[in-house]
């Protein structure tokens, strides 16, 4: 299926370690290899992501409270005192096709939880799919989630492409 029409958001859930951002980064290198725009949104519930370096220009200007653009050729990076809904995230980033969540179980979007080693129960009703490695067995799985191998990106692409969050373009 080629997207065409629709942005297609979907997130991912796991606990720390399960894999989730290697999966997030090959799947995003699939994607964009065939052509496609993916955004990616990182949830940092604990607030311990750093993007600044202390004593910095950027940091002296974001100590005082206001909210700081930083423009290089490359790149734009906004350093905001407030967190952003995922609506102004989108449009923030513009014409996309694929937006994909690492965390924010709170948003209601298709949600794939990744496990490797051990189940987690807890993470089973924000998700609509699991994607493990061989650790974890297909006969310990809840019935109504679906079952993707988590070592075959294209896979967990084509459950996307049929199951993800469709936003008119």
């Amino acid at each position: 299926m080629i997207n065409t029409e629709n942005k297609l958001l979907v997130a991912f859930t796991g606990p720390s370690n399960s894999g989730k951002t290697s999966l997030i980064v090959k799947i995003s290198n699939i994607l964009q290899d065939r052509e496609f725009k993916v955004c990616i949104i990182k949830h940092d519930p604990k607030d311990k992501a750093t993007f600044d370096y202390r004593g910095k220009d950027s940091d002296k200007f974001s100590q005082t409270g206001a909210n700081v653009a930083v423009v290089s050729p490359n790149r734009t990076t906004v350093f905001k005192k407030n967190t952003s809904s995922i609506d102004e995230i989108c449009e923030m980033f513009g014409n996309f096709d694929y937006l994909l969540v690492e965390g924010l179980k709170t948003l209601d979007l298709p949600r794939i939880a990744i496990f490797r080693n051990k189940l987690d129960e807890k993470y089973f009703e924000f998700s609509k799919a699991i994607a493990h490695d061989d650790t974890i067995k297909d006969k310990d799985l809840p019935l109504h989630l679906d079952s993707l191998d988590l070592n075959n990106p294209e896979q967990i692409i084509d459950w996307i492409n049929i199951n993800a969050k469709r936003v008119k373009k």
